[in-house]
């Protein structure tokens, strides 16, 4: 097998990612399957963990108890953790277990144990497992840059993590991904890592949407800016750029959503779809986030529509008149049939709650807005 030999770290990360991905696009078009509901679990509790929040993190594992997690499979994922998230999290997660399961007991509950893992393979030590797990985790073998720099590290990690860890085979190596790639989304400081643990996880089986699902569960159930974060990071492993580091408000109310990916706006626009209309009430309400010189193409809506802006700086503008500056704690009417379009400025990205009466029907879209029109001088 080949050998790579990095200058840094950053083209070891690079290199395994380009290598994935390439797996990734011949096989992703045939396995579609979503996340099980034992898998779902698995991220909240690897993602509350990883953050020390005990309190979530107790509802988590009584949740992943209930959907089927062995005790024995539970405490696999924690004693994992400590590799990337330290022994103290670890720990504590560990000591979380062991209450819960306390407290199940007293109320009649009994869980599952599940199987421990079978023995180490004989004849070979630790460093000599982990070289030959990490060669096959990731299909590379790894020298040069950091490991070279500090050879501890390179030790470390093949006897510890690759031999001690993942040669224990009461989890299989999708879910130790799964529970790895949890952990580090919900942790600050650690996207090249994410973004390296991404690729690793697509080689070893998880497809684009399974990741994307996985990040949405982030973003919805752990914390939202940390899911955003985690899905610009996989948004860049699957464009194959750079990952470039994204500022994002401190007050975040709601999920930033799924990218838009119609040919409806301009630049980058994410919909985080929050109520969707039936037979009993029409209106259809929805919180939108333009990047900075992201706008929608010029449209009507027969029933009207309502902005409230939420965050950020942008422009509105209905056909006919100037446009004009709106703000966080503006809100705007859309009259009914009247072509208009918003965006963000050119500097400031814009989150707006839409509010949208479909009951005489569905947005009906129009010509894209023009430079000239969007650069054109804000009325204040």
């Amino acid at each position: 097998m080949k050998k790579i030999k990095p200058a840094g770290l950053m083209v070891l990360i690079l290199c395994i990612s380009l290598f994935a991905n390439r797996i990734h696009a011949q096989d992703m078009a045939t396995d579609s399957a979503s996340l099980s509901e034992k898998e779902k679990s698995i991220i909240i509790i690897s993602s509350f963990a990883a953050k020390g929040g005990l309190i979530q993190l107790k509802s988590a594992l009584n949740e992943g108890l209930d959907a089927g997690l062995t005790i024995n499979e539970i405490k696999e994922m924690l004693v994992q953790l400590y590799a990337y998230t330290g022994f103290p999290r670890s720990l504590n997660a560990l000591g979380n277990l062991m209450a819960v399961l306390e407290e199940r007991k007293k109320r009649g509950i009994n869980d599952s144990a599940g199987r421990e893992p079978f023995p180490y393979p004989p004849g070979k030590n630790m460093l000599q497992a982990g070289t030959e797990n990490q060669t096959k985790l990731t299909g590379r073998t790894f020298e040069g840059g950091i490991f070279e720099f500090a050879p501890a590290i390179d030790q470390f990690l093949k006897e510890h993590l690759f031999g001690a860890i993942f040669s224990r085979d009461n989890l299989d190596w999708k879910t130790r991904e799964i529970v790895t790639i949890a952990a580090l989304a919900a942790m600050e400081g650690v996207e090249s890592q994410l973004r390296s643990h991404y690729a690793v996880g697509i080689y070893n089986g998880l497809t684009s949407s399974q990741l994307s699902e996985l990040v949405t569960i982030v973003e919805t159930n752990v914390n939202t800016q940390r899911g955003i974060i985690a899905r610009e990071v996989l948004q860049s492993l699957l464009d194959d750029k750079p990952y470039n580091s994204i500022m994002l408000p401190d007050n975040l109310i709601f999920p930033r959503g799924e990218k838009i990916t119609n040919n409806n706006f301009i630049g980058n626009a994410y919909l985080y779809q929050m109520i969707m209309p039936d037979s009993l009430n029409p209106t259809m309400v929805g919180c939108v986030t333009f990047e900075p010189g992201a706008r929608s193409n010029w449209h009507r809506h027969p029933g009207g529509q309502i902005l409230v802006i939420v965050d950020g700086t942008g422009y509105y503008q209905e056909q006919g008149s100037p446009k004009r500056i709106i703000k966080k704690g503006e809100s705007i009417k859309c009259p009914p049939n009247i072509p208009h379009w918003h965006g963000a400025s050119k500097k400031e990205q814009l989150i707006q709650i839409a509010i949208t009466n479909n009951q005489n029907g569905p947005t009906v879209w129009l010509q894209p807005v023009t430079e000239e029109e969007y650069r054109s001088p804000g009325q204040k």
